[in-house]
């Protein structure tokens, strides 16, 4: 495969000339790594598949020699162009957590799905770069989280920043809140030098998960992970874990929000990851009460929709038996004959759960 141009500050201009046109179609930073960069992820992902701790992710145990391996996935690649979008909110998403009727659902999904935002993004610098006459015979391929990429260590070796104690991709000038999109292509752009950890002494992230999903820093179960239990679990939730979930419906966001490096968040430019007024904090009653219909209908271009009205339900009653309000006990109720028996175990746990805390309350 040809290199651009015979001299190597060509490369270097148009990767220049990228990141111009990377910034103008939304993106706020932009680094390149070489595919191999991070020779160190595949064990890293096998000592993580070794404990288990994928949970029923089955999706990660497959085609780890790409996941492992980024010079494997495309072996004509010779740079990977990383880039970051910011969804920081104009909130504080933690605030809902102490509205008990009400849900917190995590920031990311509190409007449009991003995967189709950012790829449209990334295929705008795709097109642009493949018109480019320094780019003529050369190919390249768009990611965003739906391939084997592990694009958070690509994001780091690329100059982003670094992988967090929580695990996430966070900048000393992004903050945490990023998407992450990677373009992979043939030509040879000058790779950046990798982003250095800044974490320092801070445990912030690691002191306020509520189920304790970090067996060390820079470590994650995630069958502990109010985010995979709420998204990824299928079935009902281990009974020990339920009320740590507190009124979160989809997602969690505490490691994030409380990271200091987010006073250093760069704002969302894109106003379709603004929180809709209602997936900012929804009443749990009416959201219990939906049946399939309704929920595809009112979860539309949401990435909600993926998990399905059963999953998402469920959710909703461990959010009820955690909120200590008995008049949430008739929306419990109304799902003791529900089609689907985990919905109908999470309505006779939450209805439990309040009579217990109510009886405690009465003592």
């Amino acid at each position: 495969m040809t290199r651009v141009g015979s001299d190597p500050s060509d490369a270097g201009v148009l990767k220049q000339a990228l990141e111009a046109e990377s910034r103008a179609a939304g993106f706020a930073r932009m680094g390149v790594c070489k595919p191999d960069a991070v020779p160190e992820i595949a064990a890293r992902l096998q000592a993580f598949l070794d404990h288990g701790r994928h949970g029923q992710m089955g999706w990660m145990a497959e085609r780890t020699g790409w996941r492992g391996d980024p010079a494997a996935l495309w072996p004509d690649a010779r740079s990977v162009v990383m880039l970051a979008e910011p969804y920081t909110p104009g909130h504080d998403p933690l605030a809902v957590l102490d509205w008990r009727d009400r849900g917190a659902i995590s920031v990311y999904a509190q409007n449009r799905d991003y995967h189709d935002l950012v790829k449209k993004r990334l295929k705008r610098v795709g097109r642009w770069l493949l018109a480019r006459p320094e780019a003529a015979g050369h190919q390249i391929k768009v990611f965003v989280d739906t391939a084997p990429v592990m694009e958070k260590p690509l994001a780091a070796a690329a100059g982003l920043g670094w992988q967090g104690k929580h695990t996430n991709l966070l900048g000393r000038d992004l903050g945490n809140w990023i998407f992450l999109g990677a373009i992979f292509t043939t030509l040879d752009l000058p790779a950046d030098p990798p982003g250095q950890p800044r974490c320092g002494s801070c445990t912030a992230c690691l002191d306020i998960c509520p189920t304790k999903a970090f067996p060390a820093p820079y470590q994650l179960d995630a069958r502990r992970c109010v985010s995979y239990l709420t998204i990824e679990h299928d079935g009902p939730v281990d009974p020990d874990l339920r009320s740590g979930l507190g009124n979160r419906i989809y997602g969690c966001d505490d490691c994030l929000a409380v990271c200091p490096w987010n006073k250093f968040a760069v704002a969302a430019s894109e106003t379709r990851y603004a929180a809709r007024p209602d997936l900012l904090s929804p009443p749990l009653a009416g959201l219990s009460g939906l049946d399939d219909a309704e929920f595809r209908a009112r979860f539309s271009g949401s990435p909600i929709k993926r998990i399905g009205r059963d999953r998402f339900v469920r959710n909703v009653l461990y959010a009820i038996g955690n909120s200590a309000e008995p008049a949430l006990a008739p929306a419990a109720r109304a799902r003791l004959e529900d089609p689907c028996p985990t919905v109908r175990d999470a309505a006779r746990w939450a209805l439990d759960r309040l009579a217990a805390t109510d009886a405690a309350s009465k003592e």
